[in-house]
């Protein structure tokens, strides 16, 4: 302090300090959170797309898919139905992938007006939400990093894992 200056000017600057500090930490809490929602929803988004077939089956062909050839990231075989109201197919298509393999069957639901299937059970559940369990990962460091909030992020990462894991297993 400049020994002329009154004590009151010497406490403006930091009330100014206070606030843009605060206006600064109200704006990265407000940006990373709004960057976490995003990858959270985009996480549930793509996850949906699948996982709605798989866990809401009710009305839907429930069947069974040998699975005969595979090639250009899809797989096909015939399809046996299993539910009521269901028709044999002579070959539907199944996405190629960890979960899928040539030579093996598996239990499917038919998506709606298509001859596209996707596993179902619970490896098919868990597997339709690997998308959210990248997410979880993904979200859980900008929650520690951008929202400062470690515990959260830890048990965001810990769900993200034990999700991954799970799928893992099951499939």
């Amino acid at each position: 302090m400049i020994p002329a200056m009154p004590a009151s000017a010497a406490a403006r600057p930091r009330q100014a300090s206070s606030a843009s500090s605060a206006l600064l930490t109200f704006g990265r809490v407000a940006a990373m959170g709004t960057v976490t929602a995003l990858i959270l929803i985009a996480g549930v988004w793509a996850s949906w797309g699948t996982a709605q077939h798989v866990m809401l089956t009710k009305g839907r062909e429930r069947g069974t898919v040998e699975v005969t050839r595979c090639g250009g990231g899809v797989c096909a075989g015939p399809y046996a139905p299993v539910s009521a109201g269901s028709r044999a197919r002579g070959s539907v298509r199944i996405e190629d992938s960890v979960a899928v393999s040539e030579g093996r069957t598996y239990s499917v639901v038919v998506k709606p007006g298509s001859d596209d299937v996707v596993r179902s059970g619970p490896a098919g559940v868990l597997y339709a939400w690997v998308p959210l369990g990248g997410a979880l990962l993904l979200a859980s460091v900008v929650v520690a990093g951008g929202l400062r909030r470690t515990r959260v992020a830890w048990v965001m990462a810990g769900s993200g894992v034990a999700l991954l894991t799970a799928v893992f297993l099951a499939v």
